[in-house]
């Protein structure tokens, strides 16, 4: 057995947002911007609906959150983005990438935005890994950005900028952004894509717009991970941890079929693809894909279904972090323990430890010593516990 049997699971959410209140922002600005920031404020028009409704401030009221969370048996949290930064027109997570004259005042509203996460995270030492916001505009800025962020304590890595088709800056696989993934490995700090990035703007304005967005979700969050291998990134920088969030890893999976059978079509002697993509280009490319994804990928399950986590063993037991996706309004919050009790049910309780919270801890590197007594009171009991 076990010696943790029978202990209460440890239950990290690889999977949460939060962010500062709009006027929250001003005291984290340099100086120099707040003027400019006034001005913005004053005619800024909110474009989301859970960020105007009672429990907005579950996104910066730290007393209630921790209260929520604990309610629902999750221990610790991963910070992504959610309230929307100084000079951003959206969140961080679906703002493409600025153009050269927005560029200075949107860099200044995300560094605003990972001073602000920096204290937030400080108020409970040890159970928040906030993650810090980038732009890929300027390679010298995001290293310096990287350096910093991790120096002043955020381990929950960074966030990949959207970088959708059209987009002012050079694609995802350029080699302009070597220095940055360089840097990420180095540091050993994670890179972190999720969902809802990367689409191109359809504008808000109509029904149909959302919905082309809605049907087109999964294919513009999943295609980054192809563009990483095909790009050569994860040949270039082999130590490089990147985690796809939200975004379903059997989307990923299932996906993954397709690729590896494009890398059948290239490393067939005398194919046409072969031919087409050119010899020297396979021989920078000695991994498949399966085998880039297994090495450099891990998944932010949010949400876990039960027909996912049956999956698991594909994607790698020991790859799969659940998530609560708390405060969003398709999370699992209130009900997180039926959730999870649902996700795993009839999963062995050493693997579903492992998905719900251990692999978590362990790949972002939350303190177990801190944790392990607050699951000890508010963490739910192993299936084997409760019959």
């Amino acid at each position: 057995m076990s010696e943790h049997d029978g202990d209460r699971f440890v239950v990290v959410s690889a999977d949460c947002h939060a962010g500062a209140p709009l006027l929250g922002y001003r005291d984290y600005l340099d100086a120099s911007f707040r003027a400019d920031f006034d001005r913005w404020a004053a005619e800024f028009v909110n474009p989301f609906d859970d960020l105007d409704e009672v429990y907005a401030d579950r996104n910066w009221d730290s007393a209630k959150r921790l209260a929520h969370l604990e309610g629902d048996g999750i221990a610790a949290e991963v910070i992504f983005p959610n309230t929307v930064p100084p000079f951003f027109p959206r969140n961080g997570i679906v703002a493409g990438a600025p153009s050269a004259g927005d560029y200075e005042q949107r860099w200044a509203g995300l560094q605003a935005h990972n001073r602000w996460l920096v204290d937030f995270c400080g108020e409970v030492p040890s159970r928040r890994a906030g993650i810090a916001q980038l732009l890929f505009n300027d390679p010298d800025d995001a290293v310096a950005e990287i350096t910093r962020t991790k120096e002043a304590g955020l381990f929950g890595g960074v966030l990949l900028p959207s970088i959708p088709p059209g987009s002012a800056i050079p694609p995802i696989w350029s080699s302009d952004y070597d220095r940055i993934w360089a840097a990420c490995v180095d540091l050993d700090v994670p890179v972190n894509h999720h969902g809802g990035s990367g689409s191109p703007d359809y504008g808000w304005e109509l029904g149909m717009a959302r919905m082309v967005y809605l049907t087109e979700f999964t294919f513009f969050s999943n295609r980054n991970v192809w563009h990483m291998i095909w790009g050569g990134v994860f040949e270039r920088h082999p130590g490089l941890r990147y985690v796809i969030t939200e975004q379903g890893f059997t989307n990923v999976l299932d996906g993954l079929r397709t690729q590896e059978y494009f890398a059948d079509m290239i490393h067939e002697e005398g194919s046409a693809a072969r031919h087409l993509v050119g010899e020297a280009y396979v021989a920078e490319l000695p991994l498949r894909p399966s085998e880039y994804v297994r090495r450099n990928c891990w998944f932010g399950a949010s949400m876990l279904s039960a027909a996912d986590a049956a999956r698991r063993d594909e994607a790698g037991v020991g790859r799969v972090m659940w998530g609560a996706d708390y405060p969003h309004t398709e999370g699992t919050w209130p009900h997180s323990k039926d959730a999870m009790t649902a996700a795993v049910d009839g999963i062995p309780d050493d693997e579903a430890r492992r998905m719900l919270g251990l692999n978590a801890a362990e790949f972002y590197g939350f303190d177990l010593d801190v944790l392990e007594p607050i699951a000890a009171r508010i963490g739910p009991a192993p299936a084997s516990a409760v019959g």
